[in-house]
């Protein structure tokens, strides 16, 4: 069994192609624009702001997943695209702690999303564990 987010309002602006930021601030529980910021972060080497937009989606998600229904058994699939930005931002989390040295915390957020998703849809099972411990390319 798995669980499927529902749509945030947010999600259709930043299809429009509203700056991520502005969707945030308007629609702090749009998971997809702190995945977006996250990773726009990440790729300017703002390794510190792309772990604090990552982490602030991955906490959102887990409100929003909690108050869906889910539990730790169920799985939180790739392909349901409403799920991406908690995926995404899980993705983000692991790959920004890797980046500052937080190797336990990026094993655990890898881990978790084999765990969620088994399909591996973000490819995390390419990356070694001991990987884990600097910045990803």
């Amino acid at each position: 069994m798995s669980v499927v987010l529902p749509r945030s309002a947010g999600a259709d602006a930043l299809a429009q192609g509203t700056d991520p930021r502005e969707v945030a601030a308007a629609d702090p529980l749009c998971l997809e624009a702190w995945a977006d910021l996250s990773d726009g972060a990440y790729a300017d080497g703002d390794d510190v702001a792309s772990y604090a937009f990552a982490r602030v989606g991955y906490h959102r998600g887990l409100d929003l997943l909690r108050s869906s229904g889910w539990r730790p058994d169920l799985e939180v699939h790739f392909a349901d695209e409403t799920n991406r930005g908690f995926l995404r931002s899980l993705f983000g989390l692991m790959r920004a702690a890797a980046a500052i040295g937080e190797g336990v915390e990026a094993r655990r957020c890898r881990e978790f999303l084999l765990q969620l998703d088994p399909s591996d849809a973000l490819d995390v099972g390419r990356i070694a564990p001991k990987d884990l411990s600097r910045r990803l390319s």
